[in-house]
């Protein structure tokens, strides 16, 4: 059974509801015409399809409330549009911040048969108490906090049941909305909406394999290791499993909910510095990174320390972005526009439509109003996804890891200005910029690294005689072709033009005098002061010829003299 509508897009009965769903969210916040030439308006009811006046549309507050009862995958999707002020305005951004922390969770007797599932013990015998009220819950799943045998205390993060189901069905859902946009409307082809869907697809199965999370908690804890103010809290491997992860408790407070007393007694500047310190490590050398500090994942210890909790979302870079991100933040951070601009064209997949004067000039605009703005509004990640927002404007397609970095760096501003308000970003990436380049050139300075650069120089040179044997082959059988790109091709032509005009005036001249001069020798009845009449003539006629071009040659030069002068000022 299944529904054909105008587009040819075709529902199912499964998925009917789920489109409904979709259609009455965009036509009460303002897309009508999105769900019109869907064709998805066919299926609402025909209260539903009237226009919605401004006056009635969904104020940004209620967005959350929505998406919350829509499920888990699209609590989700709004907490990572909360970060996107490129693709939403401001207040709808302020709204949204609510998914970050503030989900309902499911009963304790679900939690208890996950556990059982996952560990093969129950609950009563894997930990010597176990606090049946969770601490916290999230998109995907909820926290307890519990105890271990020994005595140490822990905190159990359990899936949310049946979830890889419900959020395989509504991706199946969210990807055909997301090819026919990328197919029919403009907004879709500039945004790649389906290529965007299916990153965000991979990263959410990635947040629900939680013995992938255990081994990013290892991994950046160890990385990290020698900042003393970051803290990463470890994983119990033995209670560990793909829906059920168990690691140290952390005893603080979360950021957000830090009094004002507790913020004048710490040094939160010296803790934002470390924070952005560490997260320009995790991006630029290490080339794994927590990719989803927003406040709601950072806590105060209570020896004044910070922890970074849920590492589900992670961003992997490699070394060759690694290395244009790096001059692309320094670019940025010191307002040099054409040099940012420049490296992001290189970096990216450019379209038939792509002008890239127009993209300099407006990245330049953004930056430069950026850098005009008061140190406590300065964001380097918004500066970074209103780039990539221009950039998709104007026809070029950045890598996905511009825009996770954007995303993140402007979580990351949100947490050192909470910190301390008088963080500068762009100021502490220029103060690390020659200590992360020291980190990177050290991680590639390895043994392998070098015995690889040996191997290849001693292929180069064994191979150099071949090339060189090849090249002159090709020289001697006159296969070798010179292609030249010349700008201004005219205005060239032009010149070679009158240079060659010149050189053959001067020849035939040159041509008259020597043909004057052997005439001198031929006695004749016609003469001019008494010398042969005809080489008289020759001779003069260069001489006037000769002069002329002399003239001219003059004239030209002081018209060009005259030109760059007024160029010039």
């Amino acid at each position: 059974m299944g529904a054909q509508f105008g587009t040819g897009m075709k529902l199912t009965s499964e998925h009917l509801q789920r489109y409904k769903q979709i259609a009455r969210l965009l036509w009460k916040y303002g897309r009508s015409d999105l769900v019109a030439q869907m064709g998805i308006d066919q299926a609402l009811e025909a209260e539903e399809r009237e226009p919605v006046p401004e006056s009635r549309r969904g104020l940004p507050e209620q967005l959350a409330d929505d998406l919350e009862a829509m499920g888990p995958t699209y609590v989700k999707l709004g907490q990572v549009l909360s970060s996107r002020p490129d693709l939403l305005p401001d207040s709808y951004l302020k709204a949204l911040t609510r998914l970050q922390d503030k989900v309902k969770a499911f009963p304790y007797e679900e939690v208890e048969e996950i556990v059982h599932a996952e560990l093969g013990v129950r609950i009563s015998k894997a930990f010597s108490w176990f606090d049946p009220k969770p601490m916290a819950a999230a998109s995907l799943g909820q926290v307890h906090l519990a105890g271990l045998r020994d005595g140490r205390e822990v905190v159990v993060k359990v899936q949310r049941p049946n979830i890889v189901k419900v959020i395989a069905d509504d991706f199946e859902v969210l990807q055909q909305i997301a090819e026919f946009f990328d197919s029919h409307t403009e907004i879709g082809k500039r945004r790649r909406f389906a290529s965007t869907l299916g990153e965000f697809r991979l990263t959410i199965t990635n947040e629900l394999n939680y013995e992938r999370e255990a081994q990013n908690l290892l991994t950046i804890g160890e990385n990290l290791a020698d900042f003393e103010c970051i803290h990463i809290p470890k994983p119990i491997p033995d209670y560990c499993a793909r829906r059920v992860l168990t690691m140290d408790y952390v005893q603080g407070t979360k950021i957000t909910k830090l009094s004002h007393v507790a913020l004048v007694e710490m040094n939160g500047a010296q803790l934002a510095e470390e924070v952005f310190h560490a997260y320009l490590k995790q991006v630029l050398v290490d080339g794994l990174f927590h990719a989803d500090p927003h406040p709601g994942n950072v806590f105060i210890t209570h020896d004044c320390r910070v922890a970074l909790l849920d590492l589900g979302m992670v961003g992997h870079i490699t070394p060759r972005m690694q290395e244009n991100l790096l001059r692309v933040l320094i670019a940025v951070s010191e307002g040099k526009a054409e040099t940012a601009a420049d490296v992001i064209t290189r970096m990216s997949e450019t379209t038939e439509d792509f002008d890239a004067a127009a993209f300099q000039r407006r990245i330049g605009q953004v930056i430069v109003e950026r850098h005009d703005q008061p140190l406590h509004q300065m964001d380097v990640g918004r500066t970074l996804l209103e780039v990539t927002h221009t950039a998709a404007e104007e026809g070029l397609y950045v890598p996905s890891e511009l825009t996770l970095l954007g995303k993140t760096l402007l979580q990351l501003d949100e947490v050192g200005k909470i910190l301390h308000p008088g963080f500068d970003p762009n100021a502490s990436i220029r103060r690390h910029a020659a200590s992360i380049t020291s980190g990177r050139m050290k991680k590639t300075s390895t043994r392998g690294s070098m015995l690889n650069t040996v191997m290849e120089f001693k292929e180069f040179v064994a191979g150099l005689p071949l090339r060189l044997n090849k090249i002159m082959d090709a020289i001697a059988g006159s296969e070798v072709e010179v292609k030249v790109k010349a700008v201004d091709a005219d205005l060239m032509m032009e010149g070679l033009q009158k240079i060659a005009n010149r050189v053959t005036s001067g020849l035939i001249l040159a041509a008259l005098i020597v043909g004057a001069s052997l005439l001198m020798r031929v006695e004749t009845t016609f003469q001019i002061l008494g010398y042969p009449g005809l080489a008289m003539l020759f001779f003069l006629v260069a001489a006037g010829g000769g002069i002329w071009l002399l003239v001219s040659i003059f004239v030209q030069d002081q018209k060009s003299a005259r030109k760059t002068v007024r160029r010039a000022s």
